[in-house]
């Protein structure tokens, strides 16, 4: 899955949000709400509605500092891991644990 194109806001519970990524598992909600609460993000979390119940529950993440842009924060190396190192695109996207190579040894894989 790639980065979102554009910067996209809008509300969850009534409370505006930036929007980090939408339609997204359990496992990666709860990926990136540790990740963005350790930076000092304050992280909204909502559940999409399911058309059955046999439907996976899928969610939106989103931020209140509306300045986030994950492609931003990703790529000028702001973001850091839990134990100091810094988020690549491949640990953002759940590729690797590893943090480097960095993005640009890693585009013509």
């Amino acid at each position: 899955m790639p980065f979102a194109a554009k910067h996209q806001f809008g509300e969850i519970n009534g409370t505006r949000v930036s929007f980090v990524e939408k339609k997204i598992s359990e496992e990666r909600m709860q990926f990136l709400k540790d990740l963005l609460e350790y930076n000092g993000f304050e992280v909204i979390v909502q559940e999409e509605k399911r058309k059955s119940e046999e439907d996976p529950q899928l969610y939106t993440v989103g931020v209140t500092d509306m300045m986030f842009n994950p492609v931003i924060w990703v790529y000028d190396r702001k973001l850091k891991t839990k134990d100091g190192r810094i988020v690549s695109a491949d640990y953002w996207f759940q590729k690797k644990e590893e943090t480097k190579p960095q993005y640009w040894e890693s585009m013509w894989d």
